[in-house]
């Protein structure tokens, strides 16, 4: 059998690898089948500067068109994987097509975790994943009126901004005391909430949503399980993520909340690889294993699966970071803060737009969040990695340039 990789999906993670199989001197065949009409796009600027349509979705592409035609990489387009048999290493298509692989990648990310509310199938009622999302939500904001945004991670935040800066009238319902408490601490929430509000978006947290209304069809109020209600135009919903592991589970590898896979991002069959939003693989630096939602896992992932198809071992171990842009901050987190037993802050949260929280755990630094603070974040990339320690009382000192601070490491 001749030489041939197919990729499954065309997100992050399928573009980037299908590049690295060419830096990596593959020559054979490659084929990628992804379900949408889109070759590989970028998706965050989704909730960012494509939804506010200061950019066009010619800037968002992760590659030009004609990448792949120089590249000689075949990209099937609308076109969904339904099956994967191991035994003959064949996939399937709803197209009736079936594609021989040498090896295979499995790219799938991730879908939108969907709200099965009364009222869910409302005109009006939006997720944000897609480019057809953000086409529809666009339609709403030429309108001006009243936006709902169920949810207040990332995406709901970042929908917030644009929104906002576009004159709506925006409320956000969190259903935990405080907005992005699966990514950052209490100071940094509390800060987003005071900043949001300066913009003119009501936060309200500790809200579950119980359903929503219309009228003929069209949605109109947001309704919560404390019997309030809050008058909608259109509502934006950002709940999470799910990993797409349904081929993966039918094909029998090995699924744990995510495909599972090992440092070079081998699934349990040694002829098939994942990478991205999918998969669950070991953090030697973090010494546990992770599914992580982030482009730059996608894109590390990619290099390391396309790497060791040709051959080479590249093990994936870095430090995981994550960013936000909302309004003029732009937040950077590296490292994971859970377990942190004590929150070190340089900077003043209550003031102004810039500071960092360092999380330290029983003295090791193990996170920041930075906002507005490119060289607390790019120093600390490295001390996290290299597992220091660093006493609170320095990283508190704006005296002392964050490139110094590994001279007080230990």
């Amino acid at each position: 059998m001749s030489d041939h990789v197919v990729i499954v999906g065309a997100g992050h993670a399928a573009g980037q690898a299908a590049a690295s199989l060419r830096q990596e001197g593959y020559e054979g065949a490659i084929t990628m089948i992804g379900n949408e009409p889109y070759i590989p796009y970028q998706r965050p600027p989704l909730s960012k500067k494509f939804l506010a349509g200061e950019i066009g979705i010619d800037r968002v592409y992760f590659k030009p068109p004609e990448f792949y035609e120089k590249e000689n990489v075949t990209v099937k387009l609308g076109t969904r994987v339904t099956e994967i048999d191991r035994n003959a290493k064949t996939v399937h298509t709803d197209k009736g097509e079936t594609f021989t692989y040498s090896k295979l990648l499995l790219t799938t990310g991730s879908r939108v975790r969907e709200l099965n509310l009364p009222g869910f199938d409302l005109e009006g009622v939006f997720y944000l994943r897609n480019v057809g999302d953000v086409e529809g939500i666009q339609s709403y904001f030429n309108k001006g009126g009243k936006c709902v945004i169920v949810g207040g991670g990332y995406i709901g935040l970042e929908v917030a901004a644009v929104a906002a800066k576009h004159g709506i009238d925006v409320t956000v319902l969190e259903m935990a005391p405080m907005v992005m408490a699966r990514v950052v601490g209490p100071i940094v929430s509390r800060f987003y909430e005071r900043v949001h509000k300066e913009e003119g978006v009501k936060i309200v947290t500790g809200a579950a949503v119980s359903g929503f209304e219309g009228k003929n069809g069209q949605l109109t109020k947001v309704t919560c399980a404390d019997g309030t209600a809050h008058e909608a135009d259109f509502v934006v919903v950002g709940v999470g993520i799910l990993p797409n592991v349904e081929l993966a589970v039918e094909a029998n590898l090995k699924v744990e909340n995510g495909i599972a896979v090992d440092e070079c991002c081998r699934t349990s069959d040694p002829d098939i690889y994942a990478a991205g939003d999918c998969t669950n693989h070991p953090n030697p630096l973090l010494g546990e294993r992770l599914r992580l939602e982030s482009v730059h896992n996608a894109l590390e992932q990619a290099k390391t699966a396309a790497a060791a198809i040709c051959g080479k071992e590249k093990p994936y171990a870095q430090i995981p970071w994550f960013w936000s842009d909302q309004y003029d901050l732009k937040l950077q987190i590296v490292g994971l803060s859970a377990g942190y037993d004590q929150a070190v802050v340089r900077g003043n949260p209550d003031e102004g737009r810039s500071f960092a929280v360092f999380y330290l755990k029983e003295g090791r630094l193990i996170a920041v969040d930075a906002i507005n603070r490119a060289p607390e974040f790019m120093m600390s990339k490295q001390l996290i990695a290299k597992g220091v320690s660093i006493p609170a009382e320095k990283l508190r000192d704006e005296s002392i340039n964050m490139k110094e601070m590994a001279a007080y490491a230990t």
